[in-house]
């Protein structure tokens, strides 16, 4: 059931048609499952989706690096999947984690920790 109390579908990957990128990524918005608070917002392919569905923590797709990365297996900040949301049009997921510590790589609890404002 989500917040309004209506009932998820459940679908699985493997019966699923994601609409991946050009470059074979969806893009996956990382929750903290308890408070919704947004934490990240990284790229995944099938193969880290199926590894984080695999391990119970994050795996995506570095654009910088070309390499797949398990978030916080270097920094300890490892995020334990509580589940992934796929949207109606099935090219974007949330990912809701319980985090064990600061998503960003600066130290912050959040990559969003600036507010933006116009001129």
């Amino acid at each position: 059931m989500d917040k309004q109390g209506q009932s998820l579908e459940v679908v699985r990957l493997d019966d699923l048609a994601l609409k991946l990128d050009a470059q074979g990524l969806i893009p996956a918005v990382v929750q903290q499952y308890d408070t919704r608070e947004v934490l990240m917002v990284a790229w995944m392919s099938e193969e880290s989706l199926r590894l984080t569905f695999q391990t119970g923590t994050t795996w995506f797709w570095s654009r910088s690096r070309q390499e797949l990365w398990n978030k916080g297996a270097t920094s300890g900040n490892v995020q334990q999947v509580r589940r992934v949301l796929v949207d109606c049009d099935a090219d974007t997921l949330v990912v809701e984690v319980d985090a064990a510590g600061p998503a960003c790589h600066t130290g912050h609890q959040t990559c969003f920790y600036r507010e933006l404002r116009g001129a």
